[in-house]
């Protein structure tokens, strides 16, 4: 079965990693060392603490989780990518923090809106807020967890840096009743929005300062890639219908100017000219998104467009010549990246058609055949001789395994179409764990429900003290509330409107709840949690 062979791969990086490389951030599979590659943090573990769980592994997921609590520390004198930091470790411990109860752990009473994971989370969040103090709101691409912004940093980063912060960030609002992540990371998203070109492109590198395009080639690969997936993500978390209205004005566009055959291509953000003829590997989630959407028919043809080049090679070179089908000079290389199998999950959860099915099988062959070494597996250095590179990403433990197994595990939790659910919050009334998880570009599953949850109990909480408040209040004469001609202020009259119900009222149904009927497939996979009428 599929789905033991791809536990099977896991265990073997997994294990290799904890054998060798632990407390390190990532495995070199070649040597069975390890090396720090994006801050120290124990990254792998991080990145792979979900995925334990989404295997079946509640042991040591419980014990990973207590690990992680009592060894990572993020008061520490290193310099981090914003970018990384927010997709990988934020990210994999929100996601491991929201699934702490599905795994069997003890939850502190008020769960999800507390935890311990939860707190680290945060933690690492605020090492990040600094980025964003620009005059723009734009944020730096690095920071020192320990001294903020170096004053020598540059202000370029890519337009991905900018815009992939709001599925977790709102999340951390939400959950903790802090808004000052949800508020960076919208400023950033309204920042970049106003510097479209007038033919509604984004180029690929900005000046944060400035907000002048450094790198004005546009399309929808490495450099850009997750603002657009955040955009409909998000839009979809948060039922934000401004985030998918910015995210339709730029597929028009897209359409426009960079699509040709089903292929995307790189244009000149201004003129529209093509400028790179060329397929990059992390164009891949594309499809996957466009089934987000309902764009199933074009989602399917430009599938097949990047199939066929994994067909060719046994896996997806980093840059691929779209005129000469054939690799790029100095872009032959696969780190082992998930993107293609992502789309192929969506896609078979939306369509049920097995050709997604074989691609996953073809990647597991090649990835087994070509990879796999004695200490885990290796990225592959070129994909024309299939030479091996020292390094194993902890992305292949986050997203590759993880979509491959979901692939082929269609009764997994997080496949719940809203039959399972569970109880939890301060109440314990909330339900939570329904289905409609969204995966943030880092693989790691967030729960919607959790936000509105918490976040309910917030507004509940702030509209108690108020009435708290003005009760405590002294009442003012009737003096006061009149004006010269003995009329009362219609701004001074109390509403009679009192949360107490009166004999034989009824109380009303919150405006948003979350629902517990089945879905469509598709719907499911849309992550359409809530509206307003169920």
């Amino acid at each position: 079965m599929c789905r033991d062979r791809i536990k099977s791969m896991f265990y073997h990086a997994y294990n290799s990693y904890l054998e060798n490389a632990y407390p390190y951030d990532e495995l070199r599979p070649l040597t069975c060392d390890g090396q720090d590659t994006w801050g120290s943090f124990s990254l792998t573990l991080i990145d792979a603490l979900d995925t334990l769980l989404i295997l079946g592994n509640h042991t040591e997921f419980q014990r990973v989780a207590s690990l992680l609590q009592d060894t990572v520390d993020f008061d520490i004198d290193v310099n981090a990518s914003v970018f990384e930091t927010n997709i990988r470790v934020v990210g994999g411990l929100l996601s491991a923090h929201l699934l702490s109860k599905q795994a069997g752990m003890e939850v502190e009473e008020g769960w999800p809106c507390s935890g311990p994971l939860l707190r680290m989370a945060e933690d690492a969040a605020r090492k990040l807020l600094p980025a964003f103090h620009t005059p723009t709101g734009m944020p730096y691409g690095t920071v020192n967890l320990l001294r903020g912004v170096n004053p020598t940093e540059t202000p370029v980063t890519c337009t991905a840096g900018v815009g992939t912060f709001i599925l977790e960030f709102s999340t951390l609002s939400r959950l903790t009743g802090d808004p000052v992540f949800e508020d960076v990371a919208r400023k950033a998203l309204s920042s970049l929005w106003k510097t479209r070109s007038d033919i509604g492109l984004v180029g690929n590198h900005i000046d944060v300062i400035t907000s002048k395009w450094v790198a004005q080639d546009a399309g929808i690969g490495a450099g850009v890639d997750s603002y657009f997936e955040y955009l409909v993500k998000g839009a979809i978390m948060l039922q934000d219908e401004e985030l998918l209205t910015m995210f339709h004005e730029f597929d028009k566009s897209i359409k426009n100017y960079t699509k040709f055959d089903d292929w995307y291509l790189w244009v000149q953000m201004h003129k529209g000219t093509v400028s790179m003829p060329v397929f990059q590997s992390l164009e891949s989630f594309w499809p996957g998104m466009q089934s987000l959407i309902g764009d199933i028919d074009s989602a399917t043809k430009t599938f097949h467009n990047y199939y066929t080049v994994w067909r060719q090679f046994g896996g997806l070179p980093e840059f691929y010549s779209i005129p000469q089908g054939y690799t790029v000079d100095k872009r032959e290389g696969y780190p082992l990246r998930p993107e293609l199998i992502e789309s192929a999950m969506y896609l078979y959860k939306a369509t049920g058609d097995p050709t997604f099915l074989q691609m996953g099988r073809d990647a597991v062959e090649s990835i087994e055949k070509i990879s796999r070494v004695k200490c885990g597996f290796a990225s592959v250095k070129d994909v024309r001789d299939h030479k091996l590179d020292n390094r194993m990403e902890s992305f292949f433990l986050a997203e590759t395994i993880k979509y491959l197994y979901l692939l082929f595990d269609p009764d997994n939790f997080l496949h719940n179409s809203g039959t399972q659910f569970a109880l939890g919050g301060p109440r314990g009334d909330c339900i939570l764990g329904a289905g409609g998880y969204i995966f943030n570009t880092e693989a790691h599953p967030l729960d919607p429900a959790a936000l509105h949850c918490c976040s309910k109990n917030q507004d509940e909480r702030k509209e108690l003290q108020d009435i708290l408040l003005s009760l405590s209040e002294p009442l003012k004469s009737p003096v006061d509330e009149s004006d010269a001609s003995g009329e009362k202020d219609p701004s001074s009259v109390v509403s009679s409107e009192s949360i107490a119900l009166q004999p034989g009222e009824r109380g009303k149904a919150p405006v948003l709840s979350c629902s517990t009927q089945p879905f469509s497939a598709r719907l499911a996979v849309m992550g359409q949690v809530f509206t307003g009428s169920t």
